[in-house]
């Protein structure tokens, strides 16, 4: 087993609808904000968690491929010829080591999306804070909540890294799932939405300026 090519996506995440990714509230001083976005601790800039764009893409991937339990757990089936275990790794456990070392690593690297360099000096414009309510449904009384949010129209870095190893099929199995599994993802991915509050109108996104990494524009279609 070899590395064959190393494959790369960069373009940028566009925030279409408020983006809330939420931070720890350990620390939360007496009148902050009770849900606030996760930033950067050195720069106090928000960014998207490569973790958080993961595991979206994998749900989503699971979704579409019938991987959900019926309790609701990934996908950890381990086996070689799986899609989500080999792009997105599986724990697996002792007695399927076989299976680990036959499929190999993870596949995709997913970065942490940085702001882009265009929005760090409007850093107190980007973000905002929208209020909700959950109503007590005998008495109408309203419970105010907010939330913080990046606010629409703002474009954080994306780079995503895909490794093509050949398991003796000189790497077309994996030049395959490039396509069917993380190309897919992404395109399910903005038809979906990121972060929390999806289903009251956060978190839709767009991918623009896709590219390989010779620079190729990828598409959707």
């Amino acid at each position: 087993m070899k590395i064959q090519q190393i494959k790369k996506i960069t373009g940028k995440i566009k925030i279409e609808t408020g983006l809330h990714i939420g931070a720890s509230t350990d620390a939360l001083e007496i009148g902050g904000m009770d849900n606030p976005i996760i930033k950067d601790p050195m720069t106090s800039l928000p960014y998207i968690p490569g973790s958080s764009l993961k595991g979206k893409m994998r749900s989503l991937m699971e979704w579409k491929l019938g991987k959900i339990s019926i309790n609701g757990s990934l996908c950890s089936c381990g086996a070689e010829d799986c899609p989500i275990c080999r792009v997105f790794g599986a724990g697996i456990s002792r007695e399927k080591d076989q299976d680990a070392k036959r499929r190999g690593p993870t596949r995709l690297i997913v970065r942490d999306a940085s702001l882009s360099q265009e929005f760090i000096d409007k850093a107190d414009l980007i973000i905002e804070e929208k209020s909700e309510n959950s109503i007590n449904r005998v008495t109408a009384e309203a419970n105010p909540r907010p939330l913080e949010r990046v606010a629409p129209g703002v474009t954080f870095d994306l780079e995503i890294v895909y490794r093509v190893l050949d398991t003796g099929d000189g790497g077309a199995k994996d030049e395959e799932l490039f396509k069917t599994t993380v190309i897919e993802s992404l395109k399910l991915l903005q038809n979906d939405y990121l972060g929390g509050g999806g289903s009251r109108g956060n978190g839709k996104i767009s991918f623009i300026d896709l590219k390989d990494e010779v620079g190729t524009p990828i598409s959707f279609s």
